[in-house]
C-alpha cells in the first residue's frame, strides 16, 4: 500500500530526496564534487547561491542539499532532511550568501569555497535541471565537466606536450577520454587538466601520473 507524501522533503521518484531536482539533487551533486576534491567533509565552507538559487534556496531545501553533498551524501540519502543539524554536530562551520548578480549568466549558479586542513578549494557549478550539473570552474580556472563519468583532475606545470603525454598514459591503460578541458592563468603557470573518462584507470596508472615531477596533484573523482 502506498503512502501520500508527508512534506516537501519526501522522496520524489526512486532516486532523489527533495522537492526540486534543480534545487536539491543538482545542488547535492555540485557539493559532492567538492567533497571528493577535498577527500572528505570540509571543516568550513562559504556557500554563495546566485540569482534563482538566492531567492529560493531555503524554501527548496538547497541549504540542506549543499551541506549533505559536502558531507558525501548521495541524492537519495534520507539524512538530507537533517543535514543542517548533522553538519553542526560534526562541527562544520558554514555560511550562506544569497547573491543576485548579472555577472553569473545561469540562474542556478552555486559557488562553494571550502577548506579541509591545509587544502582549500573553490568550485563553481550550475544546476541544469533534472539533477544534471555542469562544473564550470575549479579555483577560478575554467572547467566543463558533468560529474556523470569518472573524472581525472590534475594540477600540473604548464609544459609543452603534457596533454599528449597524459592522454598516451590513459590510452596505454585502455581508458577512453570522453571530454577534456585544460585551463591556465598564464603561459608556463600551473594548469588544470580535467579528463572525463569512459572507465576509471588502474590505481597503478594514477600512482604513476601522481609521481611525475611536474604534476602537483592528481585526483580521480567518481561519478557524483
Amino acid at each position: 500500500m502506498s503512502q501520500e507524501p508527508s512534506g516537501v522533503f519526501d522522496m520524489l521518484g526512486p532516486i532523489m530526496i527533495g522537492p526540486s531536482s534543480s534545487h536539491t539533487a543538482g545542488v547535492v551533486r555540485i557539493a559532492r564534487v567538492v567533497y571528493f576534491l577535498l577527500e572528505g567533509s570540509p571543516e568550513e565552507a562559504s556557500i554563495s547561491f546566485y540569482n534563482s538559487f538566492a531567492m529560493t534556496y531555503r524554501g527548496h531545501g538547497s541549504d540542506k542539499a549543499v551541506l549533505a553533498g559536502l558531507m558525501g551524501m548521495a541524492v537519495d540519502d534520507e539524512r538530507i532532511r537533517e543535514a543542517l543539524s548533522i553538519a553542526e554536530e560534526k562541527g562544520i562551520r558554514f555560511s550562506f550568501d544569497p547573491v543576485v548578480s548579472s555577472a553569473k549568466s545561469h540562474p542556478n549558479t552555486l559557488v562553494i569555497q571550502a577548506r579541509r586542513g591545509k587544502n582549500e578549494i573553490k568550485v563553481e557549478g550550475i544546476s541544469r535541471g533534472g539533477g544534471l550539473i555542469l562544473i564550470t570552474a575549479v579555483n577560478e580556472l575554467h572547467t566543463n565537466f558533468t560529474g556523470q563519468l569518472p573524472t581525472l583532475v590534475i594540477e600540473a606545470k604548464d609544459l609543452r606536450g603534457a596533454v599528449a603525454f597524459i592522454s598516451a598514459i590513459l590510452s596505454n591503460d585502455e581508458v577512453n577520454i570522453a571530454t577534456l578541458t585544460v585551463s591556465r592563468r598564464a603561459k608556463e603557470d600551473m594548469a588544470l587538466h580535467v579528463y572525463e573518462l569512459d572507465e576509471p584507470p588502474r590505481e597503478a596508472t594514477l600512482n604513476y601520473i601522481q609521481s611525475l615531477r611536474w604534476v602537483a596533484k592528481a585526483k580521480l573523482l567518481p561519478p557524483v
